[in-house]
């Protein structure tokens, strides 16, 4: 398994939509690619302007089997319902080893 990690800053007072329209747009879109198995978002409780993404992928080629220009489409739509509220400080990639015992 392959955790997509993103974190974002984003404008004090715009923490709910962002999250709203992250699950709306984000979220429904991912969850028609084959690979993709879950997504949690986490919340700083000690700043709450900073939101993790994590996205669990079954392999790095399903996640990255994603055609660029539908990830353009949705970004497009996900920053039309946003304008410029968050900003995408760090973006990693995991994956996941499981204990051998």
């Amino acid at each position: 398994m392959i955790i997509e990690f993103l974190k974002f800053q984003v404008a004090a007072g715009m923490e709910a939509s962002f999250i709203e329209k992250d699950a709306e747009i984000w979220t429904t879109a991912l969850a028609k690619y084959p690979g993709f198995l879950g997504k949690e978002v986490w919340i700083n409780p000690h700043d709450s302007t900073e939101i993790i993404c994590i996205m669990r992928w079954a392999t790095k080629e399903q996640w990255q089997a994603i055609p660029p220009s539908e990830l353009e489409v949705i970004e497009q739509e996900f920053n039309a319902a946003l304008g410029n509220s968050y900003k995408l400080v760090e973006s990693n990639e995991y994956q996941v080893q499981l204990n051998q015992n």
